[in-house]
């Protein structure tokens, strides 16, 4: 009737006799107790022992268990305790990979259709849905090879003309040792996309994600593409100093204008570290094994700044001072480092390696740390880049749980590594030690310390040579830093109004307005013409202006490269600014003003940059000379003005006749201190420099004749109508005349460094935040 048989119940002495099957515990009730009042039933021994021996069994195991327990416990050094505690260390023995270096077979490509082709450069990225916009520009970038690893999230029929894909297929079937070992629905399969492309040829590879866009579409532009050979930048490099013992760790993002943001993988104890370095050293180029891109955007930022940071449903758009040099880090000090925005040269190919039993959030971060500690092994140093792509924030959750080990064990691995070192002669032997350290530590597990191996034994079977070793320094006494040594750079204080600690010396309504200009003229080009020395006064216009617009230009008679000031002529500067359009494409304008006319940005706020600015109602700016009969300068100059006029389309050529009706006779001048010229009439500007050409037409000229033929005076903006226009400055009175409530105040002198503190605190009556500056 469905009830097991148990033969502990049914066992019987052999001497006893045959029971009556009545007295089988089959035919006993199951739910019925015995009235206590009842008679007690006649039983002999055999009878009851056979009827609870269950219970007499369980009984006896708990108390063996027991007594076992207390006995262990109390008796260590016996022979049961010592055999108990071998088993439980042997449970958690972490075993040391023994590989074989001289037997491992090579790895040849003989299952894709790419067996034969090889590039030396190649773009990484992971894919997990159709290609975005991003992965196609990716292709565009011109001499390096796109690279697209897939996994489990990714389309089947996922396909891009020009790009390499590799399906979890098409992976399976490459050989690689370490295919066994990574997770099916994440990005770290790329390290299936390093190996390959390295066995394709690679000598760089640059670390790439879907929804980053190389900025001018050029990585050459921003990184050391080349470290030797004759197009390598023979330069030296602006380096942390290792003058702090205590300091480990730092945030880059500071040198590069924005002390409120910190990346992904900074311990968040030293998020309100936000002091620029008093100086750097430098140290000679070409050892930049790693190159660390800053990303505008949505740069590499962790969900403690996500979430905290984020005003509103409106996407990140953090911008970084794309004129602050290159950085390097010295042994002893590390950076941040990420995947989607890396270049590694040959000499680091190693280090590419994403370890796969931590969280994806984790996984670049550590490799980056890892990275780091074993390139002082081999003399090389990581260098951070200004911002060198756009990433685009798609308002999506931030996973804080993946992120948690890292705000929890980042700090303690950074001090681990620093302190960490090897007797070993080989840098791979030294690779899986220290990834065997890592493990014991608990900083990742086993796991990686089997990934490891097998992404060694992968980079030997596709013919990667492990580099040398070179004298480690970072034990050894350092050389203390003389005065000599140090090189100075003062960050700018890029406005943000993602204020992750407190802004010294501000009030709220102060940040308020540099938030609220800064977002109005972000994406607009200051081009500075100066006419006084620039090697007093350029790094101190750029620190004034940079604070606001997207970018300073400085040009000036002679070029001086170490200040990044570009040759021009003032009397033909005009024919120059093309090419400054051509550079920054994707401004929203562009403000030409030179070094004699102060700017008061406070009150240009209601401009609209759709239109032309330009000082055609300041009296004594602008003004019309007769030239009728006359062989003189003007004469020459209105001859040229009208053959130019003359070649003009008809609607250049309407828009000019209809307001300068005595073209034939008159010349209409403008000093040309400061104009406005919005992107959509960019291009008609560069066709008036067309029809210029090689025509002698001064700058004072050529402005007007622009300006009134690209579009109506009556659609001019009048911002520029109630500046301070002077011919000369008032005798013994050089700073009565200075007016915060006007938008620009001409003529104005700066050639020194303390005629620009006199300048920035008369200026602070509008911005009181430059007060910061001096």
């Amino acid at each position: 009737m469905g009830v097991e048989f148990d033969p502990m119940l049914v066992q019987q002495d052999p001497d006893s006799k045959p029971k009556h099957p009545k007295s089988s515990p089959l035919s006993l009730p199951t739910t019925l107790r015995p009235n206590r009042f009842s008679p007690s039933k006649s039983l002999d021994f055999s009878t009851w022992f056979s009827e609870n021996l269950y219970k007499i069994l369980t009984i006896g195991f708990l108390i063996a268990t027991v007594a076992a327990v207390f006995f262990l416990r109390n008796v260590g050094d016996s022979a049961a305790l010592l055999c108990f505690q071998s088993q439980t260390q042997q449970l958690e023995t972490i075993h040391f990979p023994q590989i074989d270096y001289n037997s491992i077979p090579p790895i040849v490509d003989k299952t894709t259709p790419f067996s034969n082709f090889r590039s030396e450069q190649w773009i990484v990225v992971s894919v997990s849905d159709y290609p975005t916009d991003s992965v196609k520009k990716l292709l565009k970038i011109r001499g390096w090879q796109v690279l697209a690893v897939g996994n489990s999230k990714t389309p089947s029929d996922w396909s891009l003309k020009g790009a390499i894909f590799l399906s979890l297929g098409e992976q399976a079937k490459l050989g690689f040792r370490i295919v066994d070992l990574l997770p099916y629905d994440s990005y770290v399969r790329k390290n299936v996309g390093y190996l390959f492309a390295i066995q394709h040829g690679a000598k760089k590879i640059f670390d790439a994600d879907d929804r980053g866009e190389v900025i001018d579409g050029d990585i050459g532009k921003h990184f050391d593409v080349e470290l030797v050979g004759e197009s390598a930048r023979q330069e030296v490099v602006l380096q942390y100093t290792h003058e702090n013992p205590n300091r480990s760790v730092v945030n880059p993002y500071i040198h590069f204008g924005q002390r409120s943001v910190w990346p992904r993988g900074l311990p968040l104890e030293n998020v309100g570290e936000i002091e620029h370095e008093e100086y750097y050293t430098e140290v000679f180029g070409g050892k930049q094994f790693i190159q660390q891109g800053i990303s505008n955007g949505l740069p590499d930022v962790d969900s403690v700044f996500y979430f905290t940071r984020k005003p509103n449903l409106e996407p990140f758009d953090i911008r970084f001072d794309e004129h602050a040099p290159k950085v390097a880090f010295p042994q002893g000090v590390m950076v941040p480092m990420n995947s989607f925005n890396t270049l590694h040269h040959y000499s680091a190919f190693w280090g590419l390696m994403l370890p796969v039993s931590v969280s994806s959030m984790a996984s670049d971060v550590l490799r980056g740390y890892w990275a780091q500690r074993l390139l002082w092994e081999i003399g090389g140093y990581v260098v951070v880049y200004p911002p060198t792509v756009h990433r685009y924030d798609r308002i999506e959750a931030y996973p804080f749980a993946e992120e948690k080990d890292l705000h929890v064990n980042v700090g303690r691995l950074i001090k681990f590594l620093v302190s960490w070192k090897s007797d070993k002669h080989r840098l791979f032997e030294i690779i899986l030690e220290l990834s065997y350290a890592m493990a014991e530590e608990g900083f990742w597990t086993e796991k990686d310390l089997k990934f490891t191996a097998a992404w060694v034994q992968d980079l030997i079977a596709v013919g990667y040579l492990q580099p040398r070793l070179m004298t480690l320094e970072l034990h050894r006494p350092r050389a203390a830093i003389g005065h000599g040594d140090r090189k100075d750079f003062v960050p700018q204080k890029l406005p943000s109004v993602h204020l992750g600690v407190e802004e010294t010396g501000t009030v709220n309504y102060e940040i308020g307005n540099l938030i609220k200009w800064r977002k109005n003229f972000g994406n607009v080009v200051l081009i500075m013409f100066c006419n006084g020395p620039v090697e007093r006064t350029a790094l101190e216009w750029r620190l004034l202006y940079g604070r606001i617009f997207k970018a300073v230009v400085i040009l000036s008679e002679k070029k001086n490269g170490e200040l990044a000031v570009e040759e021009g002529h003032l009397d033909h500067l005009y024919k120059h600014l093309p090419k400054l359009f051509d550079r920054f494409s994707s401004a929203e304008g562009f403000l030409f003003l030179q070094d004699n006319t102060i700017l008061n940005y406070w009150n240009l706020i209601q401009a609209d940059k759709t239109k032309l600015w330009i000082t055609n109602k300041v009296s004594k700016s602008w003004s019309t000379v007769s030239y009728n009969g006359n062989n003189d300068w003007y004469a020459k100059q209105g001859e040229m003005v009208n053959k130019v006029v003359s070649s003009m389309p008809v609607h250049f050529q309407v828009s000019y006749k209809k307001h300068i009706t005595s073209h034939d006779s008159s010349l209409t001048i403008c000093s040309s201190e400061v104009f406005y010229v919005p992107q959509r009439l960019v291009n008609d500007f560069k066709d008036l420099v067309y029809l210029v050409g090689n025509l002698d037409i001064h700058q004072k000229v050529a402005i007007p004749m622009f300006f009134v033929a690209m579009d109506s005076i009556e659609n001019f903006d009048s911002v520029f109508s109630t500046m301070v226009y002077k011919r000369k400055p008032p005798l013994n009175a050089t700073l009565s005349y200075y007016s915060p409530e006007a938008p620009a105040v001409h003529p104005w002198s700066v050639s020194s460094e303390q005629e620009f503190i006199k300048l920035i605190r008369i200026m602070a009556a509008g911005d009181p935040l430059l007060m910061e500056l001096v």
